[in-house]
């Protein structure tokens, strides 16, 4: 048995930054030259944990599922595709300084960190009422009836109600007397001097062309989306598609975030997983809830606990959506945005069709008519999911005989090294024979090959580094042709024969099993 010791928040966050770099997950970019804010680099372990969340979303999403296709865009688009999306006009965020501490901040998350802690006394006065009534409580009832939590969600509700009112009439100056209201303060000075909030549009913009004169300016894309909407007509015929149906991407997106923070969580550079779901108008709504918890499936399948998940209705609508939520995860800073799902009505193939005067519609042959489809879009940053299965699975332990470990007990389908083959001693002809094995196991899975330090060492490396099973070769290997295969979470052991260790181990650590728990 062991015991996981308890880590506050913020203690918890600077533990899994230390990991990451030390155990060569996330290093930041450019750090020989004192590294490039907001941007970071994946190192030996991090790329293939990052590959392996990719490929769990890209095989749920478009192998499990006949009548979504996937797409690789280009980066670059034609500058008007930004102008019909309303990312020109539009894609801003409200930034806020404090003029004592000189630091910016994004007026509405300000707002959304207060309203957080008024959130966070209701769950403290909802534990307390647990634990006094065990198994007679009744959490409905207590919520709408115990005065403090009901003034507390008053609270909240009215100041939803007015940052929501703010953001649609785009009233900058009400969501600074709003801030000034609600009496925060900044969390470096501690002081309420605040500036006014102004606009800031997010697109990096650059220039094509191969004399400065002549060049256009064009845009970094600041989302995946609209490489799927320019292309739907080419899907939609080339596929032969029917509605409903979905089309998929992965890919880099970048924002010029003035506000970056909480390492990989708000990147420059990010990458972001996109599907949107055609569909017929008048049924978008029955799909929205349908990939509502299709996705939130999709995330409790890794096994991660479902008290980490919660569906968060969006305050204020996007320009083109009529339904949004997000699907939040309890990082060590709180519950934020993961996923997002948004029913985004016509708006996307509508605009681009008066922008290119191209018909972007749909024969419905059951309907015997055009029309051009409603969207529902599932959208999720593949860097945010890195962090949410990093800062989940990251966990300090006391075992029985009052050692340390730190084990990151990741998806076995999503470990970086699915096997690690290390020789009991490295002599007496056991790293030969350790090498035998690696080279007849590693073409079904990662493995890794380690000779150096004591064994009990290199275990504690192999938790670190999320590794589900490491096989031992020990003196008994070279009379019977056993191995010792250990577990990482229990640290379990049992002897299996050579012939076995490939079968045993690609059947624990198979994406194909963890596929089916989807479906």
């Amino acid at each position: 048995m062991s015991t996981v010791k308890t880590l506050t928040g913020e203690e918890h966050f600077k533990a899994v930054i230390s990991h990451a770099k030390e155990y060569g997950f996330i290093f930041q970019s450019s750090e020989i030259y004192d590294g490039l804010s907001a941007v970071y680099d994946y190192g030996q372990c991090g790329a293939p944990l990052k590959n392996n969340i990719r490929e769990y979303w890209w095989r749920a999403m478009v192998q499990m599922n006949e009548n979504i296709a996937g797409i690789d865009a280009a980066i670059f688009m034609h500058p008007t595709v930004w102008k019909a999306s309303g990312h020109v006009d539009a894609f801003n965020d409200p930034l806020i300084d404090n003029k004592d501490s000189k630091k910016r901040y994004r007026a509405d998350v300000l707002i959304e960190d207060h309203i957080a802690k008024i959130e966070a006394k209701i769950e403290k006065e909802v534990t307390k009422a647990k634990q006094r009534f065990g198994e007679s409580f009744d959490e409905a009832m207590f919520r709408s009836t115990n005065p403090r939590v009901v003034e507390n969600q008053k609270k909240i509700d009215e100041i939803n109600q007015r940052l929501k009112d703010c953001l649609e009439r785009n009233d900058l100056e009400g969501v600074r007397q709003l801030i000034l209201d609600l009496e925060i303060v900044c969390p470096v000075s501690g002081t309420r001097n605040w500036t006014e909030v102004r606009q800031f549009n997010l697109m990096f913009a650059t220039q094509m062309g191969s004399v400065s004169e002549e060049a256009s300016t064009i845009y970094l894309r600041p989302e995946t989306a609209q490489g799927i909407f320019v292309n739907f007509l080419n899907v939609y015929k080339t596929g032969r598609m029917k509605i409903p149906f979905g089309i998929a991407q992965t890919g880099k997106a970048f924002r010029n975030e003035i506000v970056a923070r909480q390492f990989i969580f708000r990147m420059r550079e990010f990458e972001q997983m996109e599907m949107q779901y055609f569909v017929r108008p008048g049924t978008e709504m029955q799909w929205y809830e349908h990939w509502k918890q299709a996705r939130m499936q999709w995330h409790l399948t890794l096994g991660i606990s479902s008290t980490k998940y919660r569906f968060h209705d969006h305050i204020k609508l996007a320009h083109y959506a009529n339904a949004a939520c997000d699907i939040e995860f309890e990082f060590p800073f709180g519950f934020k945005e993961l996923e997002g799902i948004h029913s985004r009505t016509d708006f996307d193939l509508k605009s681009h069709e008066q922008h290119s005067g191209k018909k972007l519609q749909y024969f419905d042959p059951e309907l015997n008519e055009s029309y051009v489809p409603y969207v529902v879009e599932t959208s999720i940053g593949l860097d945010r999911m890195f962090l949410a299965v990093l800062s989940a699975t990251y966990k300090e332990e006391t075992l029985e005989d009052g050692s340390d470990r730190t084990v990151l007990s990741i998806p076995p389908a999503l470990a970086p090294v699915k096997c690690a083959v290390l020789p009991l001693v490295n002599k007496d002809n056991l790293p030969e024979k350790a090498r035998e094995i690696m080279d007849q196991i590693k073409f079904g899975f990662d493995c890794m090959f380690d000779a150096k330090d004591s064994i009990g060492k290199r275990y504690r490396r192999q938790d670190a580094i999320g590794t589900p099973y490491c096989i031992t070769i020990d003196h008994q290997t070279l009379q019977d042709n056993t191995v010792t295969i250990r577990e990482r979470d229990t640290m379990q052991q049992e002897r299996i024969h050579t012939s076995e260790v490939s079968r045993i181990v690609e059947e624990r650590v198979s994406m194909k099993a963890l596929l089916s728990k989807v479906s």
